[in-house]
């Protein structure tokens, strides 16, 4: 007992040791405390709290050292054991043993496939796939996700013979609904590893198992986990050289506009269409005619007494935001018949509805292209008026009248709708009606150039932002040289050349940071 209450402390002693340890600390460790002991203490029944905790931690940090990688291939009988062990924290710390005896193969002479092949360990991680808890499960797919980067365990994890036990198509097929998403998770993390190894999963046959379990089932839980993984399919690089996207997205076109759908389903297949759509080069390889559709069925959609929920609302509004920030995206949302954007302006200064109001301010920021290049603001002359129509009507409608007094509006409510307001106005004065309105209204000059006006970091430097882009389009503009415009000019400069931070009036000014803004 006293042996092991020796190991247990020099154990928890160099598990929780700061820093890294290198090769030398793992051998002297190593010297007193030699493999075959601690794995026998591990084995054994002790009262100690937390000992099995400090073993593996203790062992996971033996491991990940080129010195300790290379004492794996001399135990694993042990680690098949360990694989075969009833404890999770057991059966997580061999899967990741056999992480570090992939990574760290140089430090073998045997090659690690061989090693983990001729052990049967390969069909041990599949069987955590399907069958063990997520942790285990999750450090399986990792392990199995290295594995995949040596060229030798192609024809491992993809056998040619569609009746392997091993081949994932089977594993799936055999698998119950939650097991049948983890080996599709584990499918797109393989996909995502290089050209290479996509074409592997391409030639298999196993993309169609996600577009086949999107039809075989009409569990809602299951659709969006698979949808989710479609999102992370198409996020990788090199998805548009084998994944159909124009299909893609037909088949959200179809979850959104059918009748008989969940509708927390339409909104999660809205999200993903959104983001998915938020990205330039993805234009060129999806038919235009389907995003057109997609927008229309959104825009549909917006107009049903389902969408009435103030959620719903706001995720169809982030959506059109999220498409409308590229400028083919932009075009789309502002040029259909009648315009999908209309739904978004009209809510952007809706205060009857703060919350819609606030989603569709930052949507119409997107649409206007806050976050897109400054060359790329101003999409084509269609759009453009449809834009600007569009908000003089929704001001003609409200006591504001003009477009002036919406915006001024807008940054009289709280600081988070004064920050959706910058980012509006700071692309709506790329416009020439949109600088001239700004301009209207000397108290809103006034907000965006008062650097003590924000309190929180993130709002501070939307303000100075928005400020920034109304100098630059004030310099570019005709006001430039009217004398009338004289003092907005300097105040715009002197506003621009402080900061976003502090002027000279209140120098002990400072941004408030919150965790969440800090990364």
């Amino acid at each position: 007992m006293e042996d092991v209450n020796q190991l247990f402390d020099a154990a928890f002693e160099f598990a929780h040791y700061p820093g890294p340890q290198g090769d030398s600390s793992v051998k002297e460790f190593l010297d007193r405390f030699p493999l075959p002991v601690i794995f026998n203490a591990l084995k054994s029944e002790t009262d100690i709290p937390g000992f099995e905790t400090t073993m593996v931690t203790c062992l996971e940090r033996v491991f990940k050292t080129k010195y300790g990688a290379s004492l794996i291939p001399h135990y694993m009988p042990v680690l098949q054991a360990g694989l075969k062990a009833d404890s999770a924290v057991v059966k997580s710390l061999a899967c990741k043993t056999v992480t570090c005896l992939l990574e760290n193969q140089d430090a073998n002479d045997v090659s690690p496939v061989q090693l983990l092949v001729s052990n049967g360990i390969y069909p041990l991680l599949l069987e955590y796939i399907i069958k063990s808890d997520d942790e285990v499960a999750n450090a399986a797919s990792e392990t199995i996700k290295s594995l995949a980067r040596f060229p030798d365990a192609m024809s491992v994890i993809f056998p040619t013979d569609t009746n392997d036990a091993t081949h994932l198509g089977n594993l799936a097929a055999r698998s119950s609904s939650l097991a049948r998403v983890r080996v599709l998770s584990l499918i797109v993390k393989l996909f995502s590893i290089s050209p290479h190894v996509a074409s592997a999963v391409k030639n298999s046959g196993l993309l169609d198992l996600l577009e086949a379990e999107m039809k075989g089932t009409k569990d809602t839980l299951v659709i969006l986990n698979v949808l989710e993984l479609y999102y992370e399919l198409m996020e990788v690089e090199h998805s548009s050289q084998f994944v159909p996207q124009t299909s893609l997205i037909q088949m959200f076109c179809s979850i959104i506009s059918g009748t008989s759908v969940d509708l927390f389903l339409k909104l999660r297949a809205m999200m993903i269409s959104g983001r998915l759509l938020s990205r330039d080069n993805i234009y060129s390889t999806v038919d235009e005619a389907c995003v057109k559709a997609l927008v229309s069925a959104i825009d549909a959609s917006l107009e049903s007494p389902e969408m009435n929920d103030t959620d719903a609302h706001e995720a169809a509004l982030d959506a059109l935001g999220q498409i409308g920030s590229t400028t083919k995206g932009a075009k789309l949302v502002l040029s259909t018949t009648p315009p999908a954007a209309r739904h978004v302006v009209a809510s952007a200064f809706d205060r009857n509805a703060l919350g819609k109001q606030l989603a569709a301010l930052h949507a119409l920021a997107y649409i206007a292209g806050e976050t897109r290049p400054k060359s790329s603001r101003i999409v084509d002359e269609k759009a453009e008026e449809n834009l600007r129509c569009l908000i003089y009507d929704v001001a003609a409608q409200s006591t504001k009248l003009t477009p002036s007094g919406l915006f001024l509006s807008v940054l009289q409510q709280s600081s988070e709708m004064r920050l959706a307001g910058y980012r509006t106005l700071a692309a709506l004065a790329a416009r020439p009606w949109g600088l001239m309105e700004i301009l209207a209204k000397e108290e809103i000059i006034n907000i965006v150039t008062d650097s003590t006006t924000e309190t929180a970091k993130i709002a501070m430097e939307a303000r100075y932002n928005c400020c920034k882009a109304i100098h630059e389009a004030f310099l570019c503009s005709n006001f430039v040289d009217d004398p009338r415009r004289l003092k907005t000019g300097e105040k715009l400069q002197e506003a621009v050349r402080s900061g976003p931070y502090m002027s000279k009036k209140y120098r002990d000014a400072r941004p408030e940071v919150m965790m969440a803004e800090g990364f």
